[in-house]
């Protein structure tokens, strides 16, 4: 478990500095290592001369792979980082993760 400083700016302008821990780093780094070695053997397809269609599908399964691990980071997330930032009322850590999901959603 990893333990970050973090400071939230709460609706009166003061900043209130905590740490909080992220339990997931680990999963998400070896779901990380997984998602690259399999995008370098997608890799070997594309230098070996292989099915176009094959390659496409071993793609969908990294993509797959990527966005299951954005959604471990996400929900580690809002359960310690953004209740931290409700209950000081940080609503820019608020905004802050919302252009992130929109961004990773386009």
């Amino acid at each position: 478990m990893d333990e970050h400083i973090h400071t939230h700016i709460g609706p009166d302008g003061r900043e209130y500095t905590h740490t909080h821990s992220h339990t997931q780093t680990k999963a998400v780094l070896n779901r990380l290592s997984r998602a690259i070695g399999h995008l370098e053997s997608v890799k070997k397809m594309v230098e070996s001369g292989r099915d176009c269609s094959e390659v496409l599908i071993q793609l969908a399964a990294v993509r797959s792979a990527l966005n299951n691990t954005a959604k471990v980071i996400l929900k580690d997330h809002i359960e310690h980082c953004l209740a931290d930032a409700v209950e000081h009322g940080d609503t820019a850590s608020i905004e802050q993760l919302n252009r992130a999901i929109e961004q990773f959603m386009t």
